[in-house]
């Protein structure tokens, strides 16, 4: 199972980044991936998760409504669009999956990270 994630970058409040994660060595179809973030001294923190087929997503409050989590399972990459970004997002952003079809506490895989900087 390895999962890579991309897309990071430095960017200004307000601006927009779309961070990838490409799966592989599994049925990435079958599992609900997440995605988390860990700031600067800061624990990791949970930020969406889709579920296996796409038909239901989640996200942390402080993320709702201005990040969009999707999947194209023919291409095995899952997607999480960032718009209004703020500095407060600045983080290493990681994909993960729990290797079950809907979203869990439990994640056992889990991608390197990608860096997101946000500056005011």
């Amino acid at each position: 199972v390895q999962l890579q994630a991309s897309g990071g970058g430095l960017v200004q409040t307000g601006a927009s980044l779309r961070l990838s994660c490409a799966a592989s060595g599994f049925t990435v179809d079958y599992f609900a991936l997440g995605w988390f973030r860990q700031a600067p001294g800061k624990e990791r923190e949970w930020v969406s998760c889709i579920t296996s087929t796409g038909g239901s997503s989640y996200y942390a409050e402080s993320v709702k409504g201005r990040f969009t989590v999707s999947r194209d399972n023919a291409k095995k990459t899952v997607y999480l669009q960032m718009n209004s970004l703020k500095p407060e997002d600045t983080a290493v952003y990681y994909c993960a999956t729990g290797t079950v079809a809907w979203c869990s506490e439990s994640y056992d895989y889990w991608g390197q990270g990608t860096q997101v900087t946000v500056s005011s």
